[in-house]
């Protein structure tokens, strides 16, 4: 029998849930994110209460967490830009090793774009970088594509990222299929 897997956005009361699976992501792939263990360490119990706070309520930015027979396995955050374009963005994503051939990263990255299309996004946005090909090519079968820019990798400036696209289909698209 396979484990069961279930995503939910974050609760008010998870800053220590969050706090667990963000310092465990970075312990695993330091590469993948834009902090570092070390800031996610000394990062003080409030910050991570207020993070949880916030997101689970807030409009413009959530965090997404992936349960396995109940137990926290993952996360992403989905947020918009503070951009003219409000430009949906998926981001953060990270899954335990463990539970990765159980597809939960596809059920993250799907449940979080269907919380931006419901707050109005029509184009889901990622930053891959270009020597994570495991990564490329995740995202890749999850339907997203070149969006055409790119930029050098703050904490690595000798590597570059690239931004990939996923179209929401409209209603309309969704029906016909």
């Amino acid at each position: 029998m396979s484990p069961s897997l279930t995503v939910r956005r974050i609760a008010a009361d998870q800053g220590a849930v969050l706090r667990e699976l963000r310092t465990a992501s970075l312990r695993e792939a330091p590469y993948a994110f834009g902090a570092t263990l070390e800031d996610a360490l000394s990062a003080d119990a409030a910050s991570f209460d207020a993070t949880a706070a916030e997101r689970a309520v807030s409009f413009s930015v959530s965090t997404f967490i992936l349960y396995t027979e109940g137990h926290p396995a993952g996360l992403i955050e989905a947020h918009f830009d503070a951009t003219a374009a409000r430009r949906a963005f998926v981001c953060e994503l990270w899954v335990a090793p463990a539970v990765r051939h159980l597809r939960g990263g596809e059920l993250l990255v799907d449940t979080a774009g269907a919380w931006l299309a419901n707050e109005g996004a029509t184009e889901i946005y990622a930053w891959v970088a270009d020597a994570n090909r495991n990564a490329m090519r995740f995202y890749e079968a999850l339907g997203f594509g070149p969006a055409g820019e790119h930029r050098r990798i703050e904490r690595a400036p000798e590597q570059v990222e690239s931004l990939l696209v996923r179209h929401v289909p409209s209603t309309s698209q969704v029906f016909q299929q």
